[in-house]
Order: structure tokens, then C-alpha cells, then sequence
């Protein structure tokens, strides 16, 4: 293992710790909903369906974007773990965007299926359990369980909860989805040999999953990785993950079929540990890479690029591991 790493990544900010966490400068979930609304008025190639709710009551959104039932379809999930937001930020970044002249025509190529918050009531620490040993930021605390304290992440065999029941019922069960990407948060210290990763990727690794689905979901990664390697700060690591199928990564790619991709950004939003946290002046650089993950990966999907991706990167990709404190 190389020496700890002595700077962050590229030109970004510190790697945690010595930053101020502001969670209020993040969407709470009625701002969330009321920018959801303003998009679907404005874009007529949007369509936003509630899909259930949460253990609080509160509606859970799907913003979908479906041109042609016969093109193949991927679905964005962002925020199972409340306190993981900036992905989310980074998915309303990216709604916003496709009703632009940015992304001109390729909604004619792939259907684009949108979970921006997965768990609403983590994300505004609406909880039942204590939340004393979170940072207190902002407006408000951020967990990453959802009401009934079960991690979202940890339930897609059982499917217990009303968030895990919705998506898999209403979104996964209902359409026909070729990809998928599982957009998360990790501690703000995970490195490889050239210093700290800005984030993160990994294909399914349950020993279950068919073959093709999960070379389909390596070429999904290689197109993530091509399109972020460009920029100085966004070095990705090959993140070090197991076969549980409790795992929505592993536990989708096995009971569909779909293709699925885990994305985890450096830094979480709120965190017991302050170490594992950036704030916000990270929070640019970290939502641009999500707008960037999200347009790549539709623009290769929509052109058929993705079918040709090379996977030969995933031989070379380092294996991240957590630098000491």
C-alpha cells in the first residue's frame, strides 16, 4: 500500500474534518418537491409520478422521461441513505438540465427514469430514534436509516419498508429497465495509490447474477469512468464490496436482470463522525460529477455506445482502502 495521500483530489477541497457542514443550504424535501413540480410544468417530455410513500406519509417521486417504450430504459436511484444527499442535488441538476437544449436528442434514444429521494424522512431526520450523535448542521440532521431505523440498502430481499416496497412494486416490478445507477455517499477518506478518489464504482458481485448482466453493467462503469477521468479532481477507485443480495446492486442485477452500477461520492452530507464529512465547499466539484455520471451514461445509452464500452478497465482500476486518521 502506498504512503497516506498528503493532498486531495486533483485541484478539489480537504478531505473532511475541516470543513463547515450546512445542511440548510441543501433541498429539504417540500423545496425538493416544489422544484419537481415547477420541471414537470415547464417540460413536456417530463412526467412525475408518486410511487408510494414513506413511513411519515411523505410522497415518494418518480420523474420519468419515456419517448418510446422500445428504447431501453435506465433508472437513477439517489438518497436510499438520508444523509447522502448531494447526489440528489446532482439528479434535480441533471432534470433541470434535459430541459434544456444541452441534452438535445437524446431523450429520442433511452427512456430516463429518475428516484431523487429515495428516503425523504432520513433526509430530513424525520425519525423515531435519537439522533444526538449526528452533526448538528444547519436547519437540520440528516440519517441514514429511514423512520423505522432499517437501512433502505439492506432490505431489497425482504423488501419490509414502504420506500423499499415502492421502488421495486411501482418502479421496478412496472417497467421494463435495462440500467440502473445507485448513486451513494462514503467516507470522505477512501484512497487508491494516486491519492483520494472523488468516488467510487462497482459492478454486481453477487455470484448469482447472470453473466451478461453483469458484463453489461462493467460496460455502464467503463463509460462512467472514460467520462470522469478527463478532470483532475475526479479520480474513481474500484470500491471493495460484497455478494449480499440484500444489496439493491446485487439484489436487482439477480431479480431482473438489470444492469447495475454503484456510484459512492466522496464525503457524506451528515455524519456522526465528522471526519467522514465534507461540506460545502466541496459540494460544487461533488454534484458536478454526478451531472456529468448521469449525462454520460444517458448519451451512450441513447447512441448505443454503451454495447461497446471497454471493459478492460475494470483490470487496472485500483481497489480503494481507507487512509488512517
Amino acid at each position: 500500500m502506498a504512503a497516506q495521500p498528503a493532498f486531495a483530489v486533483g485541484e478539489g477541497p480537504g478531505y473532511g474534518g475541516n470543513e463547515t457542514i450546512n445542511t440548510s443550504i441543501l433541498h429539504t424535501y417540500d423545496e425538493l418537491v416544489a422544484e419537481l413540480k415547477k420541471q414537470d410544468a415547464k417540460q413536456s417530455a417530463m412526467e412525475l409520478e408518486v410511487i408510494g410513500q414513506s413511513v411519515k406519509g411523505r410522497d415518494i417521486h418518480l420523474v420519468k422521461y419515456i419517448s418510446d417504450p422500445d428504447n431501453p430504459t435506465i433508472l437513477y436511484l439517489t438518497q436510499q441513505h438520508g444523509n447522502e444527499q448531494l447526489t440528489t442535488e446532482g439528479a434535480l441538476a441533471f432534470i433541470k438540465s434535459l430541459g434544456t437544449g444541452k441534452m438535445k436528442g437524446v431523450l429520442d434514444g433511452v427512456n430516463i427514469l429518475v428516484l431523487p429521494m429515495a428516503n425523504p424522512d432520513g433526509a430530513m431526520g424525520d425519525v423515531d430514534f435519537s439522533l444526538e450523535d449526528y452533526i448538528a448542521s444547519g436547519d437540520r440532521n440528516l440519517t441514514r436509516y429511514n423512520a423505522n431505523e432499517v437501512d433502505l440498502n439492506r432490505d431489497h430481499v425482504a423488501k419490509t419498508q414502504p420506500e423499499t416496497q415502492a421502488l421495486h412494486y411501482n418502479v421496478l416490478q412496472k417497467y421494463s429497465i435495462d440500467y440502473m445507477i445507485d448513486l451513494h455517499h462514503q467516507s470522505a477518506n477512501r484512497a487508491i495509490d494516486e491519492g483520494l478518489v472523488s468516488g467510487s464504482i462497482l459492478y454486481p458481485t453477487s455470484p448469482n447474477a447472470d453473466a451478461d448482466v453483469v458484463e453489461a453493467s462493467q460496460r455502464l462503469g467503463a463509460v462512467v469512468y472514460d467520462a470522469l477521468s478527463q478532470y483532475g479532481w475526479a479520480l474513481l477507485g474500484k470500491y471493495v464490496g460484497g455478494t449480499a443480495e440484500t444489496i439493491g446492486r446485487n439484489g436487482i442485477a439477480v431479480e431482473y436482470g438489470i444492469a447495475t452500477l454503484l456510484f459512492e461520492m466522496r464525503g457524506m452530507s451528515d455524519h456522526e463522525n465528522a471526519n467522514s464529512v465534507l461540506g460545502q465547499k466541496s459540494n460544487g466539484y461533488l454534484i458536478r460529477q454526478t451531472v456529468l455520471t448521469l449525462e454520460a451514461t444517458a448519451r451512450a445509452i441513447a447512441d448505443g455506445s454503451v454495447e461497446t464500452a471497454d471493459t478492460s478497465v475494470w483490470d487496472t482500476m485500483q481497489e480503494q482502502y481507507s487512509v488512517p486518521r
